[in-house]
C-alpha cells in the first residue's frame, strides 16, 4: 500500500505495465461469473462459496460490460466492477457518477499492478461514457489517492447510554403533533423510495438507490452469505399526516443474573426530512422499554443527535472515519453543477497523472450559478484531482489542504477564497454503503 501523504504517493501511471503473459485482464462472460464471485469473496475474507440466490442477483443486476476479472490459468485472481450512480451535490443537483465496487486482489497475486489495470480501464470508460465523477467506499485509506479518489464525505457513529440521556422516560409520542407508527416491510417498500428521493434532493454526498436496495434492505430479496434478521421498522408523521421520517433498528436480548434488562438497539437507518423527525425518532428508540443502549449506525459527523438528548455526554463517539470517496472525471461540468454561498472567480490548476481531469479551469460562481471553463489564465490555486475530489462537497477547506502541503497558493488568500466558495454550512454525508 502507499503513504497517504500526497508529496510521497506514488503516481498513477498514464500507461500501466503489461501484466505478466499468464494473467489475462477482461471483461467477465456469464459462464465466468460465479468464478468472479468466489474471488470477491477470497478478497473480502468471507467463505469461497457462492450461492444460488447471490448468483441470480448478481446476473439480474449486475452489467457484465462493467465487470473485469483478473484469470490465471482459467481461475480469477482479482475482480472489478462499476456501475451507474447519481450521486447529489451541493444546491441539490445530481451528477452521473461511476460507482466502483467489488475491488479485490487475492492474496496469491498482490503488488502486480491488476488494480492499476483494473481501475485505469474502468476510469477511461466512465469519462468516454460521460459520467462526471467516480465513487467508491474505500475499505483501507491509502489505496485510492494514488487514482485520483479523495476522501469527499465523513461518517461517525455514536453509542447512547439511554439511562443518562435525561430524556423522559414516560414520554409516549411526539409533541408536535406528529405521530410514530411501525410499519411492516411491505409498507416500506412502498412509502420508503419517494421519502429517501426528497431525503437525497437535499443532502449533498447522497446517492441514489435503485429497487434492489429496497428489496435488500427489507427482506424481500435476501443474500446468501448474509444471515437476515427483520428490523423494526418506525415511521414518522407530521402533524399534517405527511411521511417524513423512517428509521430501522433492531435489539440484542440480554439480561444481568438479577434480571435486570441490558438491551442495546442498533439502527440500520435513520431518516428525517426535517429536525422535528430527525428529534422523534431518536426519542422513540431511545425510550423503546428494555432498551439500555442504542448504537446509532453510520451517521454524518455533525449529526443533531447528541445535541437532541438533554445530556449530550450520553451520547459516546465510537466511529469516526473517512466514507465516501470522489473521483472528478469532468471538472467543468463538477464546478458548474454545485452551488455556491459567495460570489468570486478562481482559477484552478488541477494536476492528474492519468490526463483525464488535468488541465487549467477559470470559475466564476455566485449564488446563483457558475460557470466554468479551461483557460490560460495563471492559477490561483494548484492541485491534485484528489484534493479537488475532497473539496469539491464542501466538507474540507483549502486553507487545511495548503497547510498540508497538498494544495499550492499562487496569489496570496486563494486558498481562503476557495473555502468563501466551496464549503457548506452542514457537513456532506452519504448514507448507503456500496
Amino acid at each position: 500500500m502507499s503513504p497517504s501523504r500526497r508529496e510521497a504517493a506514488p503516481a498513477l501511471p498514464t500507461a500501466p505495465a503489461p501484466a505478466p503473459a499468464s494473467l489475462d485482464i477482461r471483461t467477465v462472460s456469464d459462464a465466468e461469473l460465479a468464478d468472479w464471485m468466489k474471488a470477491v469473496h477470497v478478497g473480502f475474507l468471507r467463505p469461497p462459496v457462492v450461492g444460488e440466490n447471490d448468483l441470480a442477483g448478481r446476473r439480474a443486476n449486475g452489467d457484465l460490460a462493467r465487470t473485469q476479472g483478473v484469470f490465471d490459468n482459467g481461475r480469477c485472481v482479482a475482480t472489478f466492477r462499476s456501475f451507474a450512480q447519481e450521486l447529489t451535490v451541493v444546491g441539490g443537483a445530481a451528477i452521473p457518477t461511476s460507482a466502483v465496487t467489488n475491488v479485490t486482489v487475492s492474496p496469491t497475486h498482490r503488488r502486480r499492478g491488476l488494480l492499476s489495470r483494473m481501475m485505469a480501464n474502468d476510469l477511461a470508460a466512465a469519462k468516454e461514457r460521460g459520467e462526471v465523477a467516480a465513487t467508491l467506499i474505500a475499505a483501507e485509506y491509502p489505496i485510492y489517492g494514488r487514482y485520483g479518489f479523495g476522501p469527499a464525505t465523513w461518517t461517525a457513529e455514536w453509542e447512547v447510554d439511554t439511562g443518562r440521556a435525561g430524556l423522559d422516560p414516560r414520554w409516549s409520542g411526539p409533541d408536535d403533533g406528529g405521530r410514530i407508527d411501525l410499519a411492516d416491510a411491505e409498507d416500506v417498500r412502498k412509502l420508503g423510495p419517494e421519502l429517501f428521493e426528497r431525503f437525497r434532493a437535499g443532502q449533498p454526498g447522497a446517492v441514489s438507490r435503485d429497487a434492489r436496495w429496497w428489496d435488500l434492505a427489507t427482506g424481500a430479496v435476501r443474500r446468501d452469505d448474509q444471515p437476515w434478521t427483520e428490523p423494526f421498522w418506525a415511521v414518522y408523521r407530521s402533524a399534517a399526516g405527511e411521511v417524513e421520517g423512517l428509521a430501522a433498528y433492531h435489539a440484542d436480548e440480554t439480561w444481568t443474573d438479577a434480571k435486570q434488562p441490558l438491551n442495546t438497539a442498533t439502527v440500520r437507518g435513520l431518516l428525517g426530512l426535517t429536525p422535528a423527525a430527525e428529534r422523534a425518532l431518536w426519542h422513540f428508540v431511545c425510550s423503546v422499554d428494555w432498551i439500555t443502549r442504542v448504537r446509532t449506525g453510520y451517521r454524518a459527523p455533525d449529526d443533531l443527535l447528541p445535541l437532541l438528548l438533554p445530556d449530550p455526554r450520553a451520547a459516546r463517539m465510537v466511529t469516526h472515519a473517512d466514507f465516501l470517496w470522489l473521483r472528478v472525471l469532468d471538472v467543468v461540468r463538477a464546478l458548474e453543477a454545485r452551488t455556491y454561498a459567495s460570489s468570486g472567480t478562481l482559477v484552478l490548476e488541477v494536476t492528474d497523472a492519468s490526463g483525464l481531469a488535468s488541465g487549467r479551469y477559470r470559475l466564476d460562481a455566485d449564488p446563483s450559478g457558475a460557470t466554468c471553463a479551461p483557460t490560460t489564465s495563471s492559477p490561483d490555486l494548484t492541485l491534485d484531482v484528489r484534493e479537488l475530489g475532497t473539496l469539491y462537497l464542501g466538507d474540507e477547506s483549502a486553507v487545511r489542504l495548503a497547510a498540508l502541503g497538498r494544495a499550492a497558493e499562487e496569489t496570496a488568500g486563494a486558498a481562503a477564497r476557495a473555502d468563501a466558495l466551496l464549503r457548506t454550512p452542514r457537513r456532506a454525508w452519504c448514507p448507503d454503503m456500496f
